[in-house]
């Protein structure tokens, strides 16, 4: 009922930037939370970034400064800038939304994309 499409991953050299996009499609109502985690090999998945409706903001640590997410609501898709990448950034990221639909307005559940790979080397 929901469908989760990221765009943007690739190869860039350390200190370099990307921007990932995810779109959101589907019989929605209401999309409370979006954002991005990541996984690297071996690791466990982390939260990267999210945004909730209105605006506030959330990031792991170890991207404030470099990662900037934002919104695009009347699109349901949400971005995420990436710049002065680093090797330890390497990563398969998945965007994330936490969604009421209109068949049960009162319910949120959560989606996730297929990922897409983020890889940082010279």
């Amino acid at each position: 009922q929901v469908r989760m499409v990221e765009s943007g991953g690739g190869l860039v050299q350390p200190g370099g930037s990307l921007r990932l996009s995810c779109a959101a499609s589907g019989n929605i109502f209401k999309i409370y939370v979006m954002g991005w985690y990541r996984q690297a090999p071996g690791k466990q998945r982390e939260l990267v970034a999210t945004m909730i409706t209105g605006g506030t903001t959330n990031y792991a640590d170890s991207v404030k400064g470099r990662f900037a997410i934002s919104r695009d609501d009347a699109k349901n898709t949400v971005y995420l800038q990436m710049a002065s990448l680093k090797p330890e950034d390497t990563a398969v990221y998945y965007c994330y939304a936490d969604i009421a639909l209109y068949s049960d307005p009162d319910l949120e559940n959560d989606y996730w994309g297929q990922g897409t790979q983020v890889t940082v080397s010279s």
